[in-house]
């Protein structure tokens, strides 16, 4: 069966190394191939040595506003990179700061019950707040984990809120009747 001795084929080696560590050395793989990438950086390069320094700048701010006005609409769609996988797009919108954000929309669509074809701008608070996270929102959570705290509804977190409020809102509705509503639209955001 076995008799205490054993052959190795030699592996291929390069020039450098020892004909004893080429019989313990796992077989190699051949390096890849960069002649692909070499020639698209190679095109990329003397495309931008074609342009003026002008020109690249032009180019430089133009992208970096797509990329902005692309963020600022919600990020759905990032003109410059791959489209992002559903967890990092979940994870990039549960850790977004508490900020300000408006949508222009007619006053029924405010769900207050009037009618009218008015339409009015609504700002609203939207976020998260883990960077406002206190002793106390921690000592709470411990004490709802260990169910000292039953049956009362409290949050273990702060929570992204209007903090002001802008000033009323006047319309006419469907039936030309005058109408003011207050504190309808925020005015500054907030953790609380």
């Amino acid at each position: 069966m076995f008799n205490g001795t054993r052959k190795y084929s030699p592996l291929p080696s390069s020039p450098s190394s020892s004909g004893a560590s080429s019989l313990l050395a796992a077989p190699r793989r051949s390096p890849r191939a960069l002649q692909r990438h070499s020639s698209l950086l190679s095109q990329y390069s003397s495309l931008l040595e074609s342009y003026t320094e002008g020109e690249i700048r032009q180019l430089i701010s133009a992208l970096v506003e797509r990329y902005s006005q692309a963020m600022n609409s919600g990020g759905h769609e990032l003109p410059l990179f791959p489209r992002a996988g559903s967890r990092r797009k979940r994870a990039r919108a549960r850790h977004k700061p508490c900020a300000l954000k408006e949508l222009e929309v007619s006053v029924s669509e405010l769900g207050l019950g009037y009618e009218s074809d008015e339409t009015v701008l609504f700002r609203y608070c939207s976020g998260t707040c883990e960077a406002a996270v206190r002793s106390y929102d921690l000592s709470l959570k411990s004490m709802r984990s260990r169910r000292r705290i039953k049956k009362e509804k409290v949050r273990a977190r702060p929570c992204c809120r209007p903090l002001a409020y802008d000033d009323d809102v006047s319309f006419l509705d469907a039936y030309n009747r005058y109408y003011t509503v207050n504190e309808l639209s925020a005015k500054e955001c907030g953790c609380v």
